[in-house]
C-alpha cells in the first residue's frame, strides 16, 4: 500500500496493493494496523454506500461540532473526489484537492475530520463507499457550495446535478464570519 501526501495537511490518496490474474482481482480495502502505520489512527464507526448517475454532484459537507473523517473509494464506475478546507482558522482555509477515485485505479481518499467533502460522478453511475469516524447527525452539518466562487474548485463535467439542500450550502466569506 502506498499513501500519497496532499497539499492539505493529513489528507492522502491510498493507492492499496491489488492482487489480479485471470480470474480477477483481490485487494484489502482496510486493515485497521497498516492505516495506523500511514497515520489513520482513527476508530471507524459508520460504513456508507450510495450510488448515483452521471453528473450528480454530491457536497461539499462537513459537520461541525462532531467532525467526520471518511475513508472513500469507488466500488464501480469514477468519481471526482474533493476534500476542502472550510476552517476560517486554518492555514489552509479555501484550498482544495481533488481526484480521480474509480474501479480501475482502486485508489481511496482519506479526509481527516474537520474538512468539507464531495464528489462528482463521472461514469454512467458509480457506487461509493465510505467509513466514517463518527455518526452522521443532520443537526450538525455543515458545508459549502459546490460552486463557491473563492473555493473555485475545478469539477469536470459542467452543469452538475445538485440537490436543493446542497445548493443553499454557504459560501466561505458566510463561514468566516
Amino acid at each position: 500500500m502506498k499513501a500519497i501526501q496532499t497539499e492539505l495537511p493529513g489528507v492522502l490518496i491510498i493507492e492499496p496493493d491489488v492482487f489480479g490474474d485471470e480470474r480477477g482481482f483481490f485487494l484489502e480495502t482496510y486493515q485497521q494496523s497498516r492505516y495506523q502505520d500511514i497515520g489513520i489512527e482513527f476508530d471507524f464507526v459508520q460504513d456508507n454506500h450510495s450510488r448515483s448517475q452521471r453528473g450528480v454532484l454530491r457536497g461539499l459537507h462537513a459537520q461541525k461540532n462532531n467532525p467526520q473523517g471518511k475513508l472513500v473509494r469507488v466500488s464501480q464506475g469514477a468519481v471526482f473526489d474533493v476534500a476542502a478546507d472550510i476552517n476560517p482558522a486554518s492555514d489552509t482555509f479555501g484550498k482544495w484537492v481533488g481526484v480521480e477515485l474509480n474501479d480501475n485505479n482502486m485508489r481511496q481518499l482519506w479526509i481527516p475530520p474537520g474538512y468539507a467533502h464531495g464528489f462528482q460522478v463521472l461514469s454512467e453511475t458509480a457506487d461509493f463507499e465510505y467509513k466514517c469516524t463518527a455518526y452522521y447527525d443532520p443537526q450538525d452539518e455543515i458545508g459549502v457550495r459546490w460552486d463557491d466562487p473563492t473555493l473555485n474548485v475545478q469539477w469536470p463535467l459542467k452543469q452538475p446535478t445538485v440537490s436543493a439542500k446542497d445548493k443553499q450550502l454557504p459560501t466561505l466569506e458566510m463561514l468566516r464570519q
